[in-house]
């Protein structure tokens, strides 16, 4: 058993107390190698995207929001007597492997068994979507923008109706991918960049939709001095 699954089994499966006296037992230099291999596993575990919502989250302004269903974080806006905003996180991690040649970032995302009412109560929240772009679990990028921005909402729209054959939900159905992309929201005026990572950018240009990366790049120094 590796030293990893050793620690996760211990802590599954025994007292609290047994898996500090293991921990304490470790070397500084295999404790390192221990976080960076989890770390490094979670970041890219393609069943959960818990631990990058929680990178993007933060960098995004938000505080997080642990509730699996529901909006991914929320933060109150500065003006006085300021609403709740709440945020939307799409955070995309691409692997690249021999099998994965051509996948590339468009700053796509999608939403899960989307149905009209779903889509009504995301109108109705005072909610802005965030969209971002890891690369092998190293953050690229981070973008923000209303989720009620026209060009966005009425590609959403489109899908539904054709799903649905009209403007209604159906009992137990649902659309089980509503798709999107930069190309839906380029457009919104009050779209942020919150971070990009300028040296990985350009050393994976290939790795992304040609309109995007040219966003990215020309946005570079307000997406730093965001960070900050």
């Amino acid at each position: 058993m590796d030293n990893l699954t050793d620690i996760i089994v211990t802590y599954a499966t025994r007292p609290h107390k047994e898996l500090s006296g293991l921990l304490l037992d470790k070397s500084k230099d295999e404790l390192v190698a221990l976080v960076n291999t989890l770390i490094t596993v979670y970041m890219n575990d393609k069943n959960s995207s818990a631990l990058r919502e929680r990178v993007v989250v933060a960098l995004a302004g938000y505080k997080h929001m642990p509730e699996k269903i529901g909006y991914n974080g929320f933060r109150q806006e500065t003006k006085i007597g300021g609403k709740t905003l709440y945020c939307e996180v799409k955070p995309i991690n691409i692997i690249i492997d021999s099998k994965n040649t051509t996948k590339r970032h468009s700053g796509h995302g999608n939403f899960t068994d989307y149905t009209f009412a779903r889509f009504k109560k995301d109108i109705s929240a005072n909610l802005n979507m965030v969209v971002a772009g890891f690369i092998d679990g190293q953050l690229i990028f981070v973008l923000e923008f209303p989720f009620k921005h026209k060009a966005f909402m009425d590609e959403l729209k489109r899908q539904l109706i054709k799903r649905f054959h009209g403007t209604k939900d159906k009992v137990g159905e649902f659309l089980r991918s509503a798709n999107f992309s930069f190309k839906h929201y380029k457009g919104s005026r009050l779209l942020a960049v919150k971070y990009v990572n300028r040296e990985v950018l350009e050393n994976n240009k290939n790795r992304f939709t040609k309109d995007l990366y040219d966003y990215l790049m020309a946005h570079n120094v307000e997406a730093r001095a965001a960070t900050k």
